[in-house]
């Protein structure tokens, strides 16, 4: 597979540059900051390495060493997802339930944006981070957050090697995949990543229905291919098409564009979205969807976080899997 985080160079911290010019940190400190006081040679190497590397100072660190500045780096994958918008808001009024505020970034599905902004929090020091990855099973990525020198949570997403609070995707593609069996549909169309956790449950429990035949993924790439991809299934209207979105805008446009293609919902198409936003619940006919408790997701998150700002070191990692909702409307 190729490395979408090619292009952006990992920072290096202090610490990496001492192992590398076989330094004391503190003087590898005292270069950075400027100190003469250190033999040109050695001045001259540490210099060099951190040119090479990339490094970035931590811009507020002066005068702030050993203490707390009460914020914490909240990074999203998009803002514009109403789902997102609601995590970001709860973790907020989480946050401020404990005296933090929050800064917030959108890497907008950007690899490169994404690694940015967690050189960027660095830098601007925050005590910790929240933060829903692009990949999951990225070691860049994990490699990368663990460089940061501070602690980081993974949220919505069951993250390798670091702590997370999610729904269980699997779980919720099994209930998903039960409703839909049970409400009479004899084809099976899953919208996203044939990796996704949803896609893996949802595929499963329809195998063990003795359906694997008649399950599918398509990858939504824009609004052409997915109407072509939904017009191929037109002959067939007499097996109903049950479809499992991997999120709410998916499944708002596939309604949208079975409509166009006149397939009656739900006669012969059913579908069900996941992330239950205020869109689902208020659209009408309204929209099946996969609730997920976003407070109490926030809450986990934040305190998970809180713990190991106050207790830095070494620790046991932490999972911490929910359950989604599924919540049956007029769509399916």
């Amino acid at each position: 597979m190729k490395n979408t985080y090619s292009k952006v160079r990992l920072m290096i911290t202090m610490t990496e540059i001492a192992k590398l010019t076989k330094v004391s940190q503190p003087t590898v400190s005292r270069v950075l900051n400027g100190n003469m006081n250190v033999a040109p040679d050695i001045r001259e190497r540490v210099l060099a390495c951190a040119k090479e590397h990339n490094y970035q100072p931590n811009v507020l660190a002066k005068g702030l060493q050993g203490s707390k500045t009460h914020l914490l780096g909240v990074i999203l994958t998009d803002i514009s997802n109403g789902f997102f918008a609601d995590v970001a808001k709860a973790i907020e009024t989480e946050a401020r339930k404990h005296g933090y505020s929050i800064i917030l970034f959108n890497s907008n599905y950007n690899t490169d944006n994404e690694l940015e902004y967690l050189d960027v929090v660095r830098r601007y020091r925050v005590d910790g981070v929240l933060a829903v990855p692009m990949r999951e099973t990225s070691e860049v990525w994990q490699g990368y957050a663990e460089k940061l020198e501070i602690p980081v949570v993974s949220v919505t997403r069951q993250t390798k090697g670091m702590d997370s609070v999610y729904v269980d995707h699997a779980e919720a593609g099994q209930m998903v995949a039960e409703h839909l069996s049970h409400q009479g549909y004899k084809q099976f169309l899953f919208i996203g990543k044939d990796y996704d956790l949803k896609y893996i449950g949802f595929r499963q429990t329809l195998s063990e229905y003795g359906q694997a035949e008649h399950v599918a993924n398509i990858v939504y790439q824009d609004d052409p291919q997915m109407k072509a991809a939904l017009k191929a299934y037109l002959p067939c209207r007499e097996k109903r098409l049950g479809i499992f979105a991997g999120n709410d805008i998916y499944a708002l446009r596939i309604l949208s564009f079975l409509q166009e293609l006149q397939f009656l919902v739900p006669a012969e198409a059913g579908v069900v979205g996941f992330d239950d936003t205020m869109m689902a619940r208020y659209l009408k006919p309204g929209l099946s969807s996969v609730s997920q408790p976003i407070e109490r997701m926030a809450q986990e998150a934040v305190s998970r976080l809180l713990y190991r700002i106050e207790h830095l070191g070494q620790h046991p990692l932490w999972d911490c899997p929910l359950h989604g909702l599924l919540v049956p409307r007029q769509s399916s």
